[in-house]
């Protein structure tokens, strides 16, 4: 009983203290001291190690940018004022411990990643400080002790209904590395366009890229193989790891466009949305586009999408070709030959030696666990989850409500979708995923981690980005870092309002919900008329990027009640 009486002590003890620091995500740990740690352009970063040059040098250009001093980097770390160290004792992954002493700084970790993290903080607590008459920046006194509570903390852009470009992803893999989140999955290819080049398909690139979800004449806009490793390298030197995302077999309007002979049909409002799973060739195809991917991206991690196939699977069965497949391999209808397809090509990304990641449709095809990693974004199907977790997949949690932050976040706002007339704002961001996951399986070691997904139908301009974006990354960050018996919204939203200089000095336009009307709402379209219900579904792809209720497959979809198959089946009898 006293055991417990004293952790809960220090843990409040340290809460309290943490509030005093304005650092986000919030710290497991704080405590203050006393005196000052003061420093100015004599200053110097001294390293244990040579392998943590290039963080001090980070560090450098950091303090450079935000202050305008010029901090001296050196190995001799007996002169340095900050020094920056590689322990032998045992930490997780992005663990680190911050001590300011009136007399010097000391950032250690036993990994790259706590040192980095370590000196995100040490930034946080320096930008929001100003440098006196004397030319001096003061820092009060404390030990930080800090880990993160998931190993996956995401941030998903789609590129495909309107692209960004090369300095923008930069900005925004900055703005992650400052909240300490460290995945970046990069949503390239889908109806309305293919923004990475194939060099054995062209293209895909050339043809496939032209369009965006609001002018489907704009030119081709894409990121040549030079540019994504140009950004995979930006984004490892913040340890930020960067997984593409390649649809398949539905959202495939764009490559189909490219190259029509691996088309799978069309029906109503879904022209050429899925690729064709009884043309061989089609396999072959994408298992080359499959390789040169892997190639460019060291996360040995690639997004098949797998989602929302029904849009436009009707279309395979009215095909002669496709109907043959399903009666030769003895399918009973278009979903067993979805996850034969999707299953062939998980084995090829497999193949290479890198994981299969995929929607939560996925759930339902035979993937192999320890290879395989499930995103769960249909929140009104639970079932999805609890089965994902079943099958021992590793999940990371991206429900729309509140992580889609396409959604608006103020019942003020027009532009955007919402989910029965609930919106996604900061609060419900920051309390998730603790308000909403069922605790028994909140608690599952499986669920390494969580995603924030940005849809860009409604978004086309920079700003727009800025403002669904901000500050709702913030919260973003703090669900995925700080433990649940630390988190205090209030706290949370003082430490908030202190960083939004921080946005000024950036020049973010971001959405302030302390004060609504400081930034008007960014529209880039005129809000959508309501339509009826009947309608949704072929006007904007609601069931994942929208605010429909979910959508299953008919019975009509799930049996082999079609009349090409049902010809074949006569004939051959």
């Amino acid at each position: 009983m006293k055991f417990k009486l004293l952790t809960a002590f220090l843990l409040i003890s340290g809460f309290v203290m943490a509030q005093s620091f304005n650092i986000i995500p919030q710290p497991k740990l704080v405590n203050g001291k006393e005196g000052q740690f003061s420093f100015n352009n004599h200053a110097t970063i001294g390293v244990n190690d040579t392998s943590l040059t290039e963080l001090a040098l980070y560090f450098q250009k950091e303090i450079g940018k935000a202050k305008g001093l010029s901090l001296a980097v050196t190995d001799n770390k007996s002169k340095a004022a900050i020094d920056l160290v590689l322990t032998n004792t045992a930490q997780s992954t992005g663990s680190y411990n911050l001590i300011i002493s009136p007399e010097h700084i000391t950032v250690s970790s036993s990994n790259k990643e706590g040192v980095f993290y370590g000196l995100i903080s040490l930034l946080q607590l320096i930008k929001l400080d100003s440098i006196g008459d004397n030319g001096n920046i003061y820092l009060q006194a404390c030990e930080v002790t800090d880990s993160p509570r998931y190993q996956w903390r995401g941030l998903m852009l789609d590129e495909s209904r309107h692209f960004f470009g090369k300095e923008k992803v930069k900005q925004l893999l900055d703005w992650m590395a400052y909240y300490k989140l460290n995945k970046f999955h990069w949503h390239l290819t889908d109806v309305q366009g293919w923004r990475i080049e194939i060099k054995k398909y062209p293209k895909l690139a050339t043809i496939g890229g032209m369009g965006n979800y609001s002018d489907t004449s704009a030119k081709a806009k894409y990121y040549t193989q030079d540019d994504i490793r140009e950004i995979v390298a930006y984004a490892a030197n913040r340890f930020i790891t960067v997984i593409p995302e390649i649809d398949m077999p539905g959202h495939a309007t764009a490559a189909n466009r490219a190259y029509p002979e691996f088309t799978g049909g069309s029906v109503a409002n879904y022209q050429n949305f899925t690729f064709n799973p009884a043309n061989e060739n089609t396999y072959q195809y994408l298992a080359d586009i499959i390789k040169e991917t892997n190639a460019l991206f060291p996360a040995h991690m690639i997004h098949l999408g797998g989602d929302e196939v029904a849009f436009g699977i009707k279309a395979w069965s009215l095909d002669t070709a496709i109907a043959h497949v399903m009666v030769k391999r003895n399918f009973e209808g278009v979903n067993e030959l979805e996850r034969y397809f999707f299953k062939r090509m998980a084995d090829t990304v497999s193949s290479l030696g890198s994981k299969v990641l995929a929607w939560d449709e996925a759930t339902g095809t035979d993937l192999p666990a320890d290879k395989t990693i499930i995103f769960w974004w249909r929140q009104n199907l639970p079932g999805q989850l609890h089965l994902a977790l079943q099958k021992k997949y590793q999940v990371v949690l991206c429900p729309r409500l509140p992580l889609y932050f396409d959604f608006v976040q103020d019942t003020g706002h027009v532009s955007g979708p919402k989910w029965n007339g609930v919106f996604n704002g900061i609060s419900s961001v920051y309390n998730f995923p603790d308000t909403q996951t069922p605790p028994e399986e909140l608690n599952n070691k499986l669920i390494i981690g969580l995603q924030a997904n940005v849809w860009t139908e409604s978004i086309e301009s920079e700003k727009r980005l800025d403002f669904m974006l901000f500050p709702r990354i913030a919260g973003l960050a703090e669900a995925g870092w700080t433990a649940p018996e630390l988190k205090n919204e209030q706290a949370f939203n003082e430490r908030l309002k202190a960083s939004f200089k921080n946005y000024d000095n950036a020049g973010i336009y971001y959405y302030n919900p302390f004060d609504p009307s400081f930034h008007p709402e960014v529209v880039d379209f005129a809000p959508r008329i309501k339509i009826p219900k009947v309608q949704r579904y072929a006007s904007n792809r609601i069931s994942k990027r929208s605010h429909a209720k979910g959508r299953g497959r008919s019975k009509k979809q799930q049996k082999v009640s079609y009349a090409s198959v049902e010809r074949i089946h006569k004939k051959r009898k």
